[in-house]
């Protein structure tokens, strides 16, 4: 049997596109199984697909240079040398014949551990420039994917253009069970407003304080994110905040028709592959590492979204954004159609297939 390992963690972005993955994998006949941290956040996620998991020991590297992070810096390496040797143990015994990396610190000690194996190395990019355990990880794979044209200069030759591997239930969205969800009358078009899994404080703040201008045109679902939600909003006509979305995610999206939203990769790449025109307030530089600046600036480029600087913004110009989104939906629409890579999967598999020499 074909046997493939999956790995990443530490955020959901490292671990959504494995598992947008699977249908397409267990399709061609592969045994999935996932290796990521003892106790990361991705071991409940994988768990619930019914994939063996397995933790191994890791570290990350703190970018902010104290004592204390100097301390943990430099204890984490041990932590990475025991964990390669955990994952070089346990790749022996599966016997993959590929291993796929969506990134995160855990990836790196399982790269690693695959090479001493012999075992093959795809990775995925999600950002425009690596991160620093995709930097560690691309001397020892054989392909590197990446969901933004710009990243493949980065690779050292080995990049591929393939987009982002999207969930598939994404695409099986009800409209009217998503504006029931709300309780829309369906008789004004639909902004959703997502400010990350944590939500955004300024942006939350500047919606809200826009509502009465935004509202006049169009009905709101607020994806306000976890402790956001403001209780003297509750029942507002034609506004509806959830702290999180999950199952019902899906419908929410096909009820909407354009997005106002932060930058991640992931979530814009799921925008474009289901074609909904995007208003993106990138994380500023200073509270990241500017992947989210440099993201949005190349889905502006491609035609896909307008941006707004969150330095800069005002309730009046977001306001005034939205309407112009609104305005030119149609031409952000007809770019993403023409689009080769708003959808990953099938260039996904084919590197799959190819690296690891099984033949569809």
């Amino acid at each position: 049997m074909k046997k493939i390992i999956l790995t990443g963690g530490g955020t959901a972005g490292h671990v959504t596109p494995n598992i947008a993955l699977l249908p397409a994998l267990e399709k061609e006949g592969f045994k999935v199984e996932y290796i990521g941290a003892v106790n990361g956040m991705e071991k409940g996620l994988v768990e619930k697909t019914g994939i063996p998991y397995y933790g191994v020991s890791t570290g990350k590297f703190r970018r902010q240079l104290n004592a204390k992070n100097l301390k943990n810096n430099f204890t984490d390496i041990f932590r990475v040398v025991s964990g390669i040797g955990e994952a070089k143990k346990l790749i022996g015994k599966i016997k993959p014949d590929v291993v796929f990396s969506k990134g995160g610190f855990v990836s790196v000690p399982v790269v690693l551990g695959a090479k001493l194996n012999g075992v093959p190395v795809i990775i995925h990019e999600s950002d425009i420039t690596p991160g620093l355990a995709n930097k560690i990880s691309m001397p020892f794979a054989e392909k590197v994917c990446a969901s933004f044209p710009e990243t493949v200069q980065y690779t050292g030759g080995k990049g591929v253009y393939t987009g982002t591997p999207i969930r598939e239930e994404l695409f099986k969205g009800d409209k009217e069970a998503g504006l029931s969800l709300c309780g829309f009358k369906g008789d004004k078009p639909v902004i959703m407003m997502m400010g990350g899994s944590q939500g955004s404080v300024k942006v939350n703040k500047f919606l809200r304080e826009s509502l009465d201008d935004i509202l006049k045109g169009f009905c709101v679902i607020h994806l306000c994110g976890k402790g956001n939600y403001d209780n003297s909003l509750e029942g507002r006509e034609d506004y509806k905040q959830f702290e999180y979305a999950s199952d019902e995610l899906k419908d929410l999206f096909a009820a909407c028709d354009i997005v106002v939203s932060r930058a991640g990769s992931n979530a814009i790449n799921e925008f474009a592959a289901l074609k909904k025109p995007s208003l993106l307030i990138p994380l500023p530089a200073r509270n990241s590492r500017g992947d989210q600046l440099l993201n949005a600036d190349s889905f502006k480029k491609q035609g896909f979204s307008m941006v707004l600087d969150e330095d800069t913004m005002t309730k009046e110009s977001l306001t005034k954004a939205v309407y112009e989104l609104f305005d030119n939906r149609h031409s952000f629409i007809e770019a993403m159609e023409k689009s080769t890579a708003t959808n990953g999967i099938e260039a996904v598999m084919d590197i799959i297939m190819s690296v690891s020499g099984v033949k569809k």
